[in-house]
């Protein structure tokens, strides 16, 4: 019991560690980008996506080389594509007045586009890999090399449609946030990613422990409980955003993440030694994968139809409709998960 106690007490620091570094991410990413003239939308897809999926990063390379368990990596990885779509209902529910749906911009659209390409195709190779039919080069699995190329991709069209859209913010002349120089704000960006960093090295052996000590499946704490401290930051970051009237970062910081975490799949399978990584975990992982991509294209409905009804006047049918996939998701994931 007195073990069980230690686990949850590492766990729960964890927990604290990544959530106490989310406001101040949230801040700083806003004073750059009004420091700099970028736009949110591109701070939050890029430079908050990136730092925030901090904990998924060290996570996934502890769990793959030291760990050794590469069930909590994938599942890790997965579980917070879904966990991030999922707090698209918990901004949806605080943002009082209209849906955010009705107030986002469309221009989500294109990197939710890139997250349903990106984690669908990792779903096909889970179920290719674990049918036996595994193409390699060495270790690496011939579908790494391919996801990194969509992510570049991605990551180019992104840039270029907000660079066509950056007209808008070209007569923007007032400066926010005088008392706070650029310098000063990206000091502190960068002390709260090592924060974020820190928490993500000693995430996956608690988590491995805590499976076992539970007797929970690797699958299930993997996509759970890990995916779900690892993604703190963005829970944080998002509600942090909101709270500034930056909804449009906050939107984009969460399907950002979503790129950036498959393009880690892609470095942990380099890194991982013993094969190709998608071909050494439980196929109960394709749940997740296609959880992620039927909740990345409800949003793009949300964000094309904008609806304003709200159900009980707390969320509207969007939101509603990614919690119920979420639930099916993890419900899935514990009965079946290896």
């Amino acid at each position: 019991m007195t073990t069980v106690l230690s686990y949850w007490t590492q766990f729960a620091a964890c927990a604290l560690l990544v959530g106490l570094a989310g406001p101040v991410l949230s801040r700083c990413g806003d004073i750059i980008a009004d420091k700099t003239g970028l736009s949110g939308d591109w701070i939050g897809v890029i430079l908050l996506a990136t730092v925030t999926s901090l904990p998924e990063l060290i996570t996934g390379v502890t769990a793959v080389t030291v760990a050794q368990v590469p069930n909590i990596a994938v599942g890790d990885v997965l579980g917070s594509c879904v966990f991030n779509l999922a707090i698209l209902v918990i901004l949806d529910f605080l943002h009082r007045g209209e849906s955010v749906y009705q107030r986002a911009h469309q221009g989500h659209i294109l990197s939710a586009g890139f997250g349903i390409v990106l984690i669908g195709f990792v779903g096909l190779n889970l179920l290719i890999t674990n049918q036996g039919l595994t193409y390699a080069i060495g270790h690496v699995g011939l579908y790494t090399p391919i996801i990194v190329a969509l992510y570049a991709l991605s990551v180019r069209s992104v840039f270029t449609y907000e660079r066509r859209e950056m007209e808008q913010f070209a007569e923007k002349t007032t400066d926010r946030y005088p008392e706070i120089t650029l310098r000063t704000a990206t000091k502190r960006f960068a002390a709260a990613s090592v924060v974020v960093v820190v928490a993500g090295v000693w995430l996956p052996f608690v988590g491995a422990d805590l499976a076992d000590a539970m007797q929970w499946n690797r699958s299930f704490m993997g996509t759970l409980f890990v995916a779900g401290v690892t993604s703190l930051p963005e829970v944080v970051v998002t509600i942090a955003a909101l709270r500034i009237g930056a909804l449009d970062m906050a939107i984009a910081n969460l399907l950002g993440s979503n790129l950036f975490n498959i393009l880690i799949l892609a470095i942990d399978d380099m890194l991982y030694v013993e094969g190709p990584l998608l071909a050494k975990v439980a196929p109960a992982h394709a749940a997740s994968a296609a959880s992620a991509v039927i909740m990345t294209g409800i949003v793009v409905v949300g964000l094309l139809y904008r609806p304003a009804a709200r159900l009980f006047r707390t969320v509207g049918w969007v939101s509603f409709g990614l919690f119920i996939v979420y639930l099916l998701n993890t419900y899935v994931l514990y009965l079946h998960g290896g």
